[in-house]
């Protein structure tokens, strides 16, 4: 039976983020679909367990566990083979620093419930909400390009935390279109990733419901 159970969206980044690390820990786990597109994340009966209304939630070892780096700092503490941040002071801070540019800079402005806002508040178009999103991504890619390696992935020879968290951003970048030119070692870093089972058993294209 897996040991936990993940309320997702197939095209979350912050659920596929968590699914990432899930796959490396090698935690076993059941995916149960929160249609954020149909507004499934406003039903009572999800808001019990998350009170935000945002996926991921994580049910694991009798917890209720929310927020994306939360959950990962979670099964690193209990599951910590492989690491996802190192012990030593310095590395692990820049790890979070190149995660956060991701996590709290780039995706938080970019996400559907800020769109969904821009759309109906401000009457943005299509065309300027790709504007927007590109902008954003841009501006952090810049600064994520500028701290990644010249080989080997984020963490070196096994993805850490940044890692977990690029490849869904680059993902993202796709969709909206970003030219990605400009950001030759993530683009390197992205695809030496994917080629990882872990990382692409939790690709969107590979959880999207039938």
């Amino acid at each position: 039976m897996p040991e936990a159970i993940l309320h997702d969206y197939w095209r979350s980044s912050a659920a596929y983020r968590v699914r990432i690390a899930l796959n490396l820990k090698g935690v076993e786990y059941r995916s149960v679909q929160v249609d954020l597109r149909a507004g499934e994340q406003e039903r009572d009966d999800y808001l019990s367990l998350n009170p935000q209304g945002l996926v991921p939630t994580l049910e694991i070892d009798g917890h209720v566990l929310t927020q994306s780096l939360a959950i990962i700092d979670y099964l690193d503490a209990t599951r910590p083979d492989p690491p996802m941040v190192s012990s030593d002071p310095a590395r692990r801070s820049r790890t979070l620093a190149q995660a956060l540019i991701v996590a709290a800079d780039i995706h938080p402005i970019n996400n559907l419930r800020v769109l969904n806002a821009l759309r109906a508040d401000y009457g943005a178009s299509e065309e300027q909400l790709q504007t927007w999103t590109q902008r954003w991504i841009a501006s952090g890619f810049a600064a994520l390009e500028a701290t990644a390696p010249d080989t080997g992935l984020f963490g070196g020879d096994a993805p850490d935390l940044a890692d977990v968290c690029l490849v869904p951003q680059m993902y993202n970048a796709r969709r909206f279109e970003l030219d990605l030119a400009p950001y030759p070692r993530l683009v390197r870093i992205d695809a030496a990733l994917r080629a990882r089972d872990p990382v692409a058993r939790a690709a969107p294209e590979a959880v999207r419901p039938a």
